[in-house]
């Protein structure tokens, strides 16, 4: 079922962020739960330093550590102050460990974040869940994200999710793709393999820099694709970003994707909600256009901005579109790069479902994830 209210989501960007927290969470009846990463990145700590100053004790939270391999000791050192930092705030919180890869080197964080949500009790006075995916793998904030949207429609609670976004600190930041390209846990998409007509796929991967090697490999494990759209980012705080980006990534978009210029899909830096409402225009265009001619597949694959993610996140779930995916086996950044300091953090916070939309008279329809609803029960928090 869709989301009819997403096309008028509640949506806050940067001071308007932390007027709407001062204003809302402030509010002592308001009890949150926050789940976020406690890893290197340095943003790890915006949003629940917000939150933290508006709810004191009001605020639990779910701290998730992704665990890969033997990670460059800078970035433990970086990911144990966090840590530490995180407890300050939120006394009381969890942390948990959660393996990217399993023993045979098969990504498995869909499987142990679920494994981990299912065991969470949140506490019962608990109003307001925020995802804050500033710092949280695809891997693993896509899977947490559906889990925790289910969880608070069918208790009424109020969803929501929360970036602190600086496109500058993702590009210092590189990363070495794994060798095995797959869904994101619940996001498989339709099974079409019984379909009485062909199948015809387009592929809109998000384009980042320096995960050309991450999006070549997913490109071969989709076979037989229709069309490649890939997504540029435009307007952007650098007006040039996008123009790089094609720059970067023409031997892909000429010589292996043969991608028509027409093809490229330009969406906002800064707001999920417009790469929310392109992605289900295209999906729904498509479905139109080839309605009893083929069966229509858009497959996303997001792998850079987090708040670029969030919108392909909401059309993924609302239109049960696939993401297709490679983890990261290990990331290089220096902390105390001058990156870091050098440009602010764009915020954005979205407001997916809850009592505010019963008020405006729209209520959200609960989401399946494509399961039996005992299967559903057993994914969501205790």
């Amino acid at each position: 079922m869709a989301h009819d209210h997403w096309e008028n989501c509640v949506a806050h960007f940067d001071t308007q962020v932390d007027l709407f927290a001062e204003e809302y969470f402030g509010r002592t009846d308001v009890h949150c739960l926050l789940v976020a990463a406690a890893g290197f990145d340095p943003r790890s700590l915006g949003i629940a330093t917000l939150l933290a100053g508006h709810l004191g004790d009001r605020l639990s939270g779910l701290f998730i550590r992704e665990e890969r391999g033997t990670p460059d000791a800078r970035l433990v050192e970086a990911a144990d102050r966090n840590a530490a930092q995180l407890r300050e705030l939120v006394p009381g919180c969890e942390i948990a460990r959660v393996d990217i890869f399993g023993d045979d080197n098969a990504p498995i964080a869909g499987l142990r974040v679920a494994s981990v949500l299912r065991s969470y009790n949140a506490a019962a006075q608990t109003t307001d869940v925020v995802l804050d995916m500033t710092a949280l793998s695809i891997g693993v904030a896509f899977p947490a994200a559906r889990i925790l949207l289910e969880y608070c429609e069918a208790r009424g609670i109020a969803f929501h999710i929360m970036i602190a976004s600086n496109p500058e600190l993702d590009d210092a930041i590189a990363s070495e793709p794994g060798d095995r390209p797959m869904a994101v846990r619940g996001f498989a998409g339709i099974d079409q393999s019984s379909a009485e007509l062909d199948v015809a796929k387009i592929w809109v991967p998000q384009l980042a820099k320096g995960r050309s090697s991450a999006l070549t490999e997913i490109a071969r494990s989709i076979r037989g694709t229709y069309k490649i759209c890939p997504v540029v980012p435009f307007p952007a705080r650098d007006p040039r970003r996008a123009d790089a980006l094609i720059a970067e990534y023409e031997t892909q978009l000429v010589d292996e994707w043969q991608v028509d210029p027409r093809d490229l899909v330009y969406v906002s830096e800064s707001n999920p909600l417009d790469c929310y409402r392109t992605l289900s225009t295209l999906t729904k265009r498509y479905s139109n256009a080839v309605d009893q001619i083929f069966e229509p597949s858009i497959i996303l694959s997001p792998v850079g901005s987090r708040v670029m993610a969030a919108g392909a996140l909401m059309a993924a779930i609302e239109h049960n579109l696939p993401v297709q995916y490679i983890e990261t086996v290990r990331y290089d950044f220096d902390p105390a790069s001058p990156t870091v300091a050098a440009t602010p953090d764009m915020r954005v916070h979205l407001l997916l479902s809850g009592p505010a939309y019963r008020e405006l008279g729209i209520v959200p329809a609960v989401m399946g994830i494509g399961k039996s609803s005992a299967d559903a029960a057993s994914d969501t928090p205790g």
